[in-house]
């Protein structure tokens, strides 16, 4: 049996106290498994706890997987949501696993990824196992039978359907990669089998469109009002729809074709997707983007625990436990948004934003269209992108973005931030704070703090005990590295807050 990482594992007296004491808060970054009953739970399983010296504790389902246990069918640790812990590092085992989550493998395989990392595979397979107890293929294969799970949980879709949705090449590897991860057939995974239609999986094609309703799971609490405040504030016409303010309706642009997203929030605090697809074979990528577009993997006892030790920001993150970053669906789209924002209103970049997208947009379904890409934003050059309003200088930063983009400056997830930061403060017109921007909402970056931004410093400035006046940007930074590696939720936290003051004092409408 291989060793169990150390990387990012409590230590084993502290973890096996977190399973002693059914601890939820260590659910989704510490795994256990059983030597002897064969299976890995979570951290809060409700079944006898085990002896220490049966215990073996992992970072990943993955890496629990590939010792050669199987899931727990009474605390499912398999349905757990993901870890923003990888999130706040760097380096290459933390690129590789957001590049893994978001799908890399499916598209270019395990050499493709070693190729966008620079490394070779025989390296990227070394660091990972000895970072997470797993190879990149394993927690690849790891992150489509969780998906294929969920799908027969929530869905009626057949299982060679569900197979093709979730990224396997064929019904014999998805069975196969089943029985491993789950220790059963995937049909008899299915809770009431004679109360979902089917269809026969051996003797048909999988379907190529589809329309399916999902529950997203998340780590309670989870503040919606403060997301769609967020992003019914600054909804695209054309891009983006909200009805009755708890719903949100956009498309998405797929290799198979536009998929049309919508994100309903109920009073229970169920989160559901309800997606129209194109092509079925896209869903695995479409639910990873929602989930980064919703910040789903956030931990807020985690991020709580660190901020709320600080006197001045404490009492906010205890008035909002639940908040999270607003990612997005296209980091292009986030990096273009962020441009057209610089030094004016949100009600004036939302009103640019719905000019570009009606010039430039592909039209999609349901009167909406998609957001344009790079290519031909970079196509129509910073003189046609002023006949949507912008200024010379404001188009010619955004024709140059576009270009960069379309050239290859990688605006993804998986990407070395260090060198897309570097690569956006070289074109005129992108500075820190929206380069700072970018990393927080785009590539995801939970430790980034953008001092440039003078709302933030204005916040900081009003915190009891606060200067009462804003702080200069080497103030901010300063006093924002106490926050680390969680500096992104503590500006989302004083964004908020700035935002329910100036409401609160804004005055009433006769």
């Amino acid at each position: 049996m291989p060793p169990t990482p150390a990387s990012t594992l409590p230590e084993p007296g502290a973890a096996y106290r977190a399973i002693s004491g059914r601890d939820p808060r260590f659910d989704g970054r510490l795994f256990v498994g059983v030597l002897s009953t064969g299976i890995y739970c979570r951290p809060s399983c409700p079944a006898r706890t085990p002896l220490p010296q049966n215990c073996r504790f992992y970072p990943a389902a993955a890496a629990a997987v590939a010792a050669g246990f199987r899931a727990c069918r009474r605390c499912r640790p398999d349905s757990l949501p993901g870890s923003r812990e990888w999130d706040a590092r760097g380096d290459l085992a933390a690129r590789a696993l957001r590049a893994i989550a978001d799908g890399a493998i499916d598209r270019s395989g395990v050499g493709g990824l070693a190729d966008s990392l620079h490394v070779s595979t025989r390296q990227l397979h070394r660091i990972l196992v000895a970072e997470v107890g797993a190879s990149a293929l394993q927690l690849a294969r790891t992150r489509r039978a969780q998906l294929a799970r969920m799908l027969i949980d929530q869905t009626a879709l057949s299982m060679i359907d569900v197979a093709f949705a979730a990224g396997f090449a064929s019904l014999r590897q998805f069975n196969d990669v089943m029985r491993e991860e789950f220790g059963a057939p995937p049909s008899t995974l299915r809770r009431s089998p004679g109360s979902r239609p089917g269809r026969g999986t051996a003797d048909r094609a999988p379907v190529d469109t589809a329309e399916l309703t999902l529950r997203l799971r998340y780590v309670a609490p989870y503040d919606a009002a403060g997301w769609l405040a967020h992003v019914v504030g600054r909804a695209i016409p054309g891009l983006e729809r909200v009805d009755d303010e708890r719903t949100v309706t956009r498309l998405l642009a797929a290799p198979g074709g536009p998929a049309r997203v919508t994100i309903a929030f109920d009073p229970g605090g169920k989160i559901v997707a309800r997606l129209a697809l194109a092509d079925l074979g896209d869903l695995a990528g479409v639910v990873v983007r929602i989930r980064r577009w919703l910040d789903l993997d956030a931990d807020p006892g985690l991020v709580g625990s660190a901020l709320c030790a600080d006197p001045l920001l404490g009492p906010l993150v205890a008035r909002r436990p639940g908040l999270r970053i607003p990612g997005t669906t296209d980091p292009f789209e986030l990096a273009v948004r962020a441009v057209l924002g610089q030094q004016i209103s949100v009600a004036g970049a939302r009103t640019l934003a719905g000019r570009l997208v009606a010039a430039y947009g592909a039209p999609g379904v349901d009167g909406l269209r998609l957001f344009p890409e790079a290519a031909v934003l970079a196509a129509a050059g910073p003189d046609e992108l002023r006949g949507i309003g912008l200024t010379g200088a404001r188009a010619g930063t955004l024709a140059r973005l576009a270009a960069a983009v379309a050239g290859g400056l990688p605006l993804t997830v998986g990407a070395d931030r260090a060198q897309v930061r570097a690569g956006l403060l070289a074109l005129p017109g992108i500075g820190p704070w929206t380069a700072d921007y970018v990393a927080l909402r785009a590539l995801g970056d939970p430790d980034v703090f953008p001092a440039g931004d003078l709302v933030l410093r204005k916040a900081l400035a009003d915190l009891p005990g606060g200067a009462g006046h804003p702080l200069d940007i080497a103030a901010a930074t300063r006093r924002a590295a106490a926050w680390s590696p969680w500096r992104g939720y503590a500006a989302q936290h004083l964004w908020t807050a700035w935002s329910a003051r100036v409401a609160a004092d804004a005055p009433v409408p006769a």
